[in-house]
């Protein structure tokens, strides 16, 4: 009989560590789940902030397009006399 009642608990024992598998696969999975909506939220924030940062950038070129070339060109100065010196 003692063999039978450790055979039984051995099995009772394995389907606990199974069903805890389980259930820490299914907490993993919908963390990564989270984690995955999450991610794709910040991006689509990300896309539509530099949507209307280009947006009012252009609107800025169009109503000050003197100022808009002359802060490009001492930009592009900038970085080439940064580029030289390396």
């Amino acid at each position: 009989m003692s063999r039978m009642s450790n055979a039984n608990a051995g099995q009772s024992a394995g389907d606990q560590v199974r069903e805890t598998a389980s259930q820490v696969r299914d907490a993993a999975q919908e963390k990564f789940n989270d984690l995955r909506d999450q991610a794709a939220d910040y991006y689509e924030q990300g896309r539509q902030r530099a949507m209307e940062w280009e947006h009012s950038l252009e609107d800025y070129v169009q109503q000050q397009p003197i100022k808009s070339l002359l802060i490009a060109a001492g930009v592009g100065a900038l970085l080439g006399f940064l580029w030289r010196r390396s």
